[in-house]
Order: structure tokens, then sequence, then C-alpha cells
């Protein structure tokens, strides 16, 4: 097995891809939709409704005799050879942070020790798992998925077309029923037999039934609208949604949750990928995981727009033109502040951020500005003022009522295991939050 272990956002000499070049191959230079689309995981959801991550973007980007990582992480393979994308934020050797950012945001189990001697491909087998109660959650949402099917029957109550192939070969002699068969709108359809499936696979793993806790309502709803269920119809169900994907716009959530559900059902007992050129894995959008993760530690004083979801959309100008979503935006209306979530250092954070911040402040009426970033060094908030005045008038002077200021996380990069690690991050967490503290 050869494994390459890289950063998000990082630029290494094609060199060093040199034992994973196979993969390389595949991967290089090809946007994320074109990915998605030959057999790579991208979450959130479907890349071409991710908010921080576009379809144009690419896991690897050459740039002359380098190689530019991109804004995401998680595991590819191809064959024998595996590439890791971690976070720049982690430490040496270890990916706590994240490890810790599943957890909090997907509520993830803590991988780092379910199985301390899991091949890759075991690992990323089991993060499709641990993503199965999230999408069927959000599937969900929209209600139990109906589609026209058709049903065979043989009785008295013929309702649609007789087959009389099928009718002389059940009922000769004729004894009153007729074999017919009709269209029938219906919740036991191949898609959510496909879910079922899905659901009995994971309650035979060792932690299925605490993976699906999280969604009994939604369990038992699927298992409701599926009397039809037969176990070994598993492959009939497989081929026919390979076959019948779901096309309309309106159930999105499904298509994400109908791909989570074949791949878990396809994993073979060695390998996920079909074939020893087949391309497999799966990426967070780091920037997203992130984002959401802030808002579980601010939830109380901002409100949090979502740009993917279509809520709290906000307007710069009358007439609904100008459409914006900042971050977050305070619940105080007398001190509003603007939130910014930036998964990058410190230092990256400047120009197209400042104006954009700004403009946000300026359409708010907010004197203040915060840029929310993981810090993973020892540096303290920087606090920058607006300045007045002009260079022509030769009056450049700091204003001492508009500011935004940057403002880090802590991140521990030198824990010695994931317990010292959590303990380390929820004290930086109190820390962090204190200065959003109501009527501090």
């Amino acid at each position: 097995m050869k494994v390459l272990r890289i950063k998000d956002n990082s630029q290494l000499k094609k060199a060093v891809f040199s034992d994973v070049g196979t993969l390389t191959g595949r991967i290089a230079d090809k946007t994320l939709e074109r990915l998605e689309r030959e057999g790579i995981f991208v979450f959130p959801e479907m890349v071409k409704a991710a908010e921080d991550i576009t379809q144009e973007q690419m896991i690897l980007q050459g740039i002359n005799d380098t190689y530019r990582s991109g804004n995401v992480m998680g595991f590819l393979g191809c064959g024998d050879e595996r590439l890791i994308i971690e976070s720049r934020f982690g430490g040496v050797g270890e990916d706590y942070f994240f490890w810790y950012l599943l957890d909090r945001v997907l509520d993830f189990p803590n991988i780092v020790n379910l199985e301390t001697d899991a091949s890759q491909d075991s690992r990323l087998f089991q993060f499709l798992l641990f993503l199965f109660p999230h999408y069927l959650k959000t599937a969900m949402r929209k209600g139990v998925y109906k589609r026209y099917i058709r049903r065979s029957y043989n009785d008295g109550n013929v309702k649609g077309a007789v087959d009389i192939a099928r009718h002389i070969e059940k009922n000769t002699p004729f004894i009153g029923n007729a074999a017919y068969s009709q269209r029938e709108f219906s919740y036991d359809n191949p898609l959510m037999e496909l879910v079922r499936h899905t659901i009995e696979f994971i309650k035979r793993k060792p932690y299925g039934k605490n993976l699906l806790i999280k969604v009994k309502d939604e369990v038992k709803l699927v298992i409701e609208a599926t009397p039809g269920y037969e176990p070994y119809d598993r492959q009939k169900m497989v081929d026919w949604n390979k076959r019948n994907t779901v096309r309309h716009a309106y159930f999105r959530e499904y298509l994400a949750l109908q791909r989570l559900c074949l791949l878990i059902l396809q994993r073979r007992k060695h390998q996920i990928g079909l074939g020893s050129r087949q391309i497999y894995g799966i990426l967070f959008d780091g920037a997203w995981l992130w984002e959401e993760y802030v808002s579980l530690l601010i939830a109380e004083t901002f409100y949090h727009p979502m740009n993917k979801g279509g809520k709290g959309a906000q307007r710069l100008f009358d007439g609904s033109y100008g459409l914006i979503y900042p971050d977050f935006i305070s619940k105080d209306d007398k001190t509003r502040i603007i939130a910014d979530a930036k998964y990058k250092p410190v230092e990256n954070i400047g120009s197209r951020d400042y104006l954009q911040m700004l403009a946000y402040m300026f359409r708010f009426d907010a004197k203040s500005g915060y840029y929310l970033y993981p810090e993973a060094k020892e540096a303290g908030d920087l606090r920058l003022w607006m300045n007045k005045g002009s260079t022509y008038e030769k009056n450049v002077m700091p204003r001492q009522d508009v500011s935004v200021t940057k403002h880090g996380l802590k991140i521990p990069v030198n824990a010695e295991n994931y317990e010292e690690f959590t303990f380390r991050m929820q004290a930086g967490e109190q820390e962090f939050v204190k200065e959003f503290a109501v009527g501090r």
C-alpha cells in the first residue's frame, strides 16, 4: 500500500507525488464536478450546491513543477495508492482538528479510536456509514419519497391493463380472477427500498444501532413505507437505482442519499472501488465545516444566514438588488456586529476580505466586524481601525468608532492524544466566545 499525506491549501513539488502517480494522474487538474461524476463523494451534499467550494475547484492543480491542493480534506484511492488530505491546522502526524470538526458538526463517533488498526479503505467506508444519518434526515425533511411504479395483480378487481400471457398462465382454468397491472403513486418504491436495505445493512454493524438512534424517527418512517422489503432483493434494488437516478430538482436531497446508499451497498470486502484503476474517495469542504462549527459556538448571539439553503438572504439595495449572505449578523441591533468565518491563517485575511466586510458593515449600520479564524500560532487578537481623510489632503487618521478584529480560536497542535486535544479545544472555545458574551 502506497500512502501519501498532504495538507489542504498547500503547494508541493510534483516529485513528492511520484509514489501515487496513477492516482495523481487521475485527479490532477480535474474539477470537483468531473471527479464527483467519476465516483468521488463530496460533502456537503453535491458540490454544485455547496457555498464555499465551486464546481471548478480542483483537488490538485498543476502549477509549473508543483501541485497545489484545494480547500477540501479527506481520502482518495486508486488501486493500491492512497492520498490523504489533512487540515493545514492539524499537527504533525495527526489530524485531530479535522476529526474534531466532524465530531462537532456532523456528530461523528470518535473515528480515531474506533478501529485503531483500520486500513484507509475501512476508514473511508466508515465515513460513508457515519454520513448516512445526516443525509437521511436531510432528505426526509421533504417527506417520504413517492413515485409512480407499476404493480402486477391477479384478482377479480381489474383496474388496469390485462396481461394476457400472465392471465393464461395463472388463471387456466378460469376461476374468476384476472392478471393485470397498473401504475400507482406509492411510497414503497425502489428508492425507498434501497434506503431500507442500507438501514438493515448498517444495523448489522457493531456500532450500527448507536448510529441509527440519531434518526430513529426517520428510520421508523422508512420501515413503515416499505412493507414489500425482502432481504434477497438488495442487488435488484441496487441495479434499478443505478439505472434510474433521481432527476427532479426538488428532490436533490434524495439524489444525494441515493448516491450514498449505492456507495455503501456496492462496497466489496477489501475495496470500495471497482477495478484496479477505479478512483474513489470522500472529501469534505473545510470552509463549510469551519463555518458550521463556529455557528454552534456563537448561535446564542448571532444569526447565521444560509447561502445553500437560501435562508436569511439579505439585499444591498432596494428592489431586491444585490443578494448577500453575511456569515453572521449579531442579534443585538443596538450595537450590531458582523462576523465572517475564515478557514485560513490570519496573515491570509486581507484585501477582498476587508472590502466584503466593510460593505456588510455599511449595509447593517455595524461599527464592529470580526474575522473568526482557526489560530495555530500564539497570536492574540488584531484590531484594525478604519482610516478617514485622504492622502491628498494629508489628513489620514484612524477613526475611533469603526473597526474590524481578527479573532482566532486557538487550535492545539501538540496534543498527545485526541482526548487531550478535545479538552484543550473546549477550553479554547470558552475563551473564544467570551468576546461575544451578552453584557460583557
